[in-house]
């Protein structure tokens, strides 16, 4: 069995991590935290065009037919970016459903996080409940801002409860979806922060020398960059576990969404305490990314949340099975 990804598969994510470095840079993200949408202005138009937001749309229905494995790179790649779209809400949960006109986008509410990101611009609100999957559109529903940590990511209560689609016995599916791209944007996420910083290490002095040449940063750096890459594994086996329909895909999912979350948390710490002071203030990139990790980190069910679900299955399990 070949653990790998295929040539195509590289070079979409190639494709994509170009694509966004140009619409979706720091720069470009920092306007989204203080423009009127929260969005980014070329993203969604330059990934629509490129069939990245429709790529789990089934083909006969306009998209591309790509399965979890084929996305898992993109939203990894649009983590690394801290892309202020809702791609994952999009890609990975309404489009496979087709709840959302081709190339339009999507919020949604589940029982783990009861707010929905950019609902103010979605064209479809999705609630992932106990008993179905709801669906309303934007203008039939009202919406009450709420606070978030990550100006690019506005939050929103939405009310009245939207009316029960069909794909109700699609639940489990969709929720794990979300959790599976919300895991690939943190190792994403992770991914930058360690960058980030380790070239602020190269350039930032003290006695004389870059601080990067002292253990102690290298360290804080090392544990991170471990965490990831331990990180990195879980969310690709769930990635294929969904895929193929695999009966732990459940389990899979919340050991990669814990594993992720904690690496962000992880990388965030060690990049925040080798920015030092600095690393405070607003006008380091650094808070860009680092707050998307805080907010994706309790989203689609936090750390403590899934490895609640992890327990679980094991309580259930045989013994012979553990």
């Amino acid at each position: 069995m070949r653990f790998a990804f295929t040539e195509d598969q590289i070079a979409l994510h190639d494709a994509v991590r170009d694509l966004l470095n140009d619409h979706s840079n720091a720069a470009q993200l920092r306007e989204a935290w203080g423009n009127e949408t929260g969005r980014t202005a070329s993203a969604w138009g330059a990934l629509h065009a490129m069939g990245a937001i429709d790529a789990m749309r089934a083909e006969a229905d306009g998209g591309l037919g790509f399965n979890e494995v084929d996305a898992i790179l993109i939203a990894e790649a649009s983590g690394r970016v801290a892309l202020a779209e809702p791609i994952i809400e999009t890609m990975m949960v309404a489009a496979p459903l087709n709840l959302v006109t081709i190339g339009l986008s999507a919020a949604v509410v589940t029982h783990e996080s009861p707010f929905a990101p950019w609902a103010d611009t979605a064209e479809v609100i999705i609630e992932l409940a106990a008993d179905g999957i709801r669906s309303r559109h934007r203008q039939d529903t009202t919406l009450t801002p709420r606070s978030s940590v990550d100006g690019a990511r506005r939050l929103f209560a939405v009310s009245p409860n939207t009316e029960v689609a069909p794909a109700s016995t699609e639940v489990a599916l969709a929720f794990r979806r979300g959790a599976l791209g919300t895991a690939a944007q943190l190792c994403g996420l992770s991914e930058t922060m360690i960058t980030v910083t380790v070239a602020y290490a190269k350039e930032r002095k003290q006695f004389g020398v870059p601080i990067g040449s002292f253990q102690a940063v290298k360290h804080h750096l090392a544990n991170a960059r471990t965490k990831l890459e331990f990180a990195r594994p879980l969310v690709y086996r769930a990635a294929a576990s969904l895929r193929d329909r695999d009966a732990e895909a459940g389990v899979h999912v919340s050991m990669a969404k814990a594993a992720a979350s904690d690496a962000a948390m992880v990388a965030a710490k060690a990049s925040l305490q080798c920015h030092g002071a600095i690393g405070y203030t607003t006008e380091a990139d650094l808070h860009l990314y680092m707050k998307r990790a805080w907010a994706l980190g309790g989203s689609w069910g936090d750390a403590a949340w899934h490895r609640r679900q992890i327990t679980n299955h094991l309580e259930r399990a045989p013994i012979g099975e553990r």
